[in-house]
């Protein structure tokens, strides 16, 4: 499925409705080295399964549902699959305790359920809350747009109307706007000598809301809401000669950063202001190394948006070596045994048949966690991201 087009919907009304989109992901190609062809996991299902399994009677997403636990549409905090799969198995034992307060049966889940579940989580951040009007009308002349734009008879005329972009309000098309407009717009301000101006994600979320606010009524036609698809974004990124300049999990360029290495996970508004920043580092990068400029349209930014973002879904690379230090460090192996090695009160972790893939490790995990009822909870073993992605690479390799 590729989301890349949905109905006429103006911006504020698609970020209400985020959590619910179609978007589905397509892992890039050696995003991690235990998958085996090419994974999709369904974040639209995955809010079902959000539903279905009672995780909304505790949980909320931006407010809506239950109030146990936190709101796990406002996680501050990076939501790579390991990410999540940690914090899902780290909380178990104070989530068993809620659940049998609340007289909330303990579901199973199936590897697919689990899959589409942590996707489901791990996009609720892809969009970003609606700005505030009054600070983007401020930003709007502070930072000099006012200068050379219009927004319906306000502002000056030497660059284009930003009518069109304010109607439609998505961050896809601002992004690729000011990508393809940046060179041209920075040649203007220099010569009238207007600096020209950076934006943080909040701020440019700001300005869009202002614009859209002020804007005449939407337009009728498709409106570039949701990201595209990841692998054509792959695509996309080597033909655009990206990759000569930037590496994706250390294939690639080193002269810019490698973009699965980020601190926090970007939103739509914040790749474009961060694309909009550095537009002159890179387009000098480029000029010095004889790299034409591409343009991209609106289309091609969603499907690069996709693909970069999709890349942090699996962001720690597991090591199947350290996992199996790890189960005996973690207190495992006082009840499970690898290769004959350690308890025998629960299975050889060697020989379990049916994990072939991160998400049947964390199926295996949640629904193996009803066994353990009862263990004091200063005992229960935690696991950062990184350890839980080692367990995982030790689990799908098969040991005779």
């Amino acid at each position: 499925m590729n989301a890349k087009l949905w109905r006429p919907l103006t911006a504020r009304g698609v970020l209400t409705q985020a959590v619910f989109v179609a978007l589905v992901l397509g892992l890039p190609r050696g995003a991690s080295p235990q998958e085996e062809g090419r994974l999709m996991q369904n974040p639209l299902a995955g809010s079902s399964v959000f539903g279905s399994k009672g995780c909304v009677k505790c949980h909320s997403v931006n407010g809506l549902g239950g109030t146990v636990g936190a709101d796990l549409g406002r996680i501050s905090q990076r939501r790579s699959f390991y990410d999540l799969a940690a914090a899902m198995w780290n909380h178990l034992p104070s989530m068993g305790k809620a659940m049998e307060e609340h007289d909330i049966a303990r579901p199973e889940m199936s590897s697919r359920e689990a899959g589409d579940l942590i996707a489901f989580l791990f996009t609720l951040d892809y969009f970003d809350p609606p700005g505030d009007v009054v600070k983007g009308k401020e930003l709007f002349v502070e930072k000099k747009c006012v200068v050379c734009h219009q927004v319906g008879l306000y502002g000056g005329v030497i660059g284009p109307s930003l009518d069109q972009l304010s109607r439609y309000g998505s961050p896809i098309l601002v992004a690729a706007a000011m990508w393809n407009h940046g060179p041209g717009m920075a040649e203007l301000m220099e010569e009238r000598g207007i600096k020209r101006p950076t934006f943080s994600g909040s701020e440019l979320t700001d300005l869009i809301s202002y614009l859209e606010s002020v804007s005449p009524a939407p337009l009728e036609g498709p409106l570039y809401v949701l990201p595209g698809d990841p692998e054509e974004g792959r695509v996309l990124f080597i033909e655009k000669e990206c990759i000569e300049c930037h590496s994706v999990q250390a294939v690639g360029g080193r002269v810019g950063p490698d973009l699965t290495r980020r601190g926090n996970q970007w939103g739509l508004t914040e790749f474009a202001a961060a694309m909009w920043n550095k537009a002159p580092r890179m387009v000098a990068e480029m000029k010095r190394r004889g790299i034409h400029l591409p343009a991209l349209g609106a289309g091609e930014m969603a499907d690069l948006v996709a693909y970069l973002y999709s890349v942090q879904y699996f962001a720690e690379l597991g090591d199947a070596d350290r996992g199996r230090q790890l189960l005996s460090t973690k207190g495992c192996l006082a009840c499970h045994s690898v290769a004959g090695a350690g308890g025998d009160t629960a299975s050889d972790l060697a020989r379990v048949s049916g994990i072939g893939s991160p998400a049947e490790v964390i199926s295996a995990l949640w629904n193996h966690s009803t066994q353990m009822e009862g263990t004091d909870e200063s005992a229960w073993p935690t696991f950062t991201a990184q350890e839980m992605a080692d367990v995982a690479a030790f689990m799908q390799r098969r040991v005779e």
